[in-house]
């Protein structure tokens, strides 16, 4: 017959007289920590060695967490590099849209002020489109014969001659430009009064003056203006500026080069010139006042001689 232990030293003790035992010790501990902090160190050393622990338990959500805010940071500057692009592609255009209309401004300006010190009646016009033909240098400007627009009238902006009509419509007109192989402009050398006839380049641009004596009194830098004889153009417009002068006495003539000084290949805006010569300006409303007819004073006295 084999003998054992008492139940009660074999299973200790019972469970609710541990549960109490631990409660009442809870209670102690929780009674000496906060009247008298006796387990302060003991929370200090327990949450020293807990802080790893911790760390290897946040660390995967820690991971996630982070990565998320990388991408969603990464998305946010492209998304504000696309915004700040776009803002600026628009500031940009915009910069250069007042730019491109201050300077049409300054070119009107200088337009009306040309046109006022011609001495004929002029007719603002717009260039509607370049000629497709690219052995003729044209513009269409959009004034024709219902403007008073016909053909021959010479066409000028504020630096100088651009072409002539040569074809009037009712609402558009073609304008042949002096750099065009068939136009020819008389011209005199604004510094020595030299005149001379300037021939249209064609594609190159410029200007050239034909049989010119190799000995002339022209140069380099030389500006040259209309001389009038033609009827056509007003004298004293600005026609071009000499960039080249060619003397070769194998040659019998030196070859002049001209850049034109109105915009032939730049410009929206240009002065249509009517044939009508403009009138003086009558301030007041008075009646302008007739010439007197001189008579010459020996003609006076034998005219008082037959009286007497």
């Amino acid at each position: 017959m084999e003998y054992g232990p008492p139940p009660f030293f074999k299973h200790g003790p019972a469970p609710v007289v541990r549960l109490a035992f631990f409660a009442s010790l809870s209670l102690a501990l929780l009674v000496l920590d906060a009247r008298f902090h006796y387990t302060e160190g003991l929370r200090n050393v327990l949450a020293l060695v807990a802080y790893p622990l911790q760390r290897i338990a946040t660390a995967p959500s820690e991971l996630g967490r982070r990565i998320g805010d990388y991408f969603a940071t990464q998305s946010a500057l492209r998304e504000e590099n696309a915004q700040l692009r776009a803002r600026m592609l628009a500031a940009l255009q915009s910069a250069q849209r007042n730019e491109a209309a201050a300077a049409e401004g300054e070119r009107l300006r200088r337009l009306i002020e040309a046109g006022e010190k011609l001495k004929r009646h002029t007719i603002p016009a717009e260039i509607i489109y370049a000629g497709r033909d690219p052995y003729a240098l044209k513009v269409v400007v959009d004034k024709g014969t219902q403007h008073g627009v016909v053909p021959g009238s010479p066409v000028v902006d504020e630096a100088g001659v651009v072409g002539q009509v040569t074809r009037a419509h009712a609402f558009t007109s073609e304008v042949t430009l002096i750099t065009d192989k068939g136009q020819a402009v008389p011209v005199q050398v604004l510094r020595s009064g030299l005149r001379a006839i300037a021939f249209g380049g064609g594609s190159s641009g410029l200007l050239e003056l034909r049989f010119m004596a190799p000995n002339a009194e022209i140069g380099d830098g030389d500006r040259l203006v209309t001389s009038g004889i033609d009827g056509t153009y007003p004298a004293g417009l600005p026609v071009a500026t000499v960039v080249s002068v060619e003397r070769d006495s194998a040659h019998d003539f030196a070859r002049v080069l001209c850049k034109p000084a109105g915009g032939v290949d730049r410009g929206r805006f240009v002065l249509v010139l009517s044939g009508a010569a403009k009138p003086a300006p009558n301030f007041g409303g008075a009646e302008p006042v007739k010439p007197r007819r001189l008579v010459p004073r020996h003609t006076r006295k034998n005219d008082g001689a037959r009286s007497r």
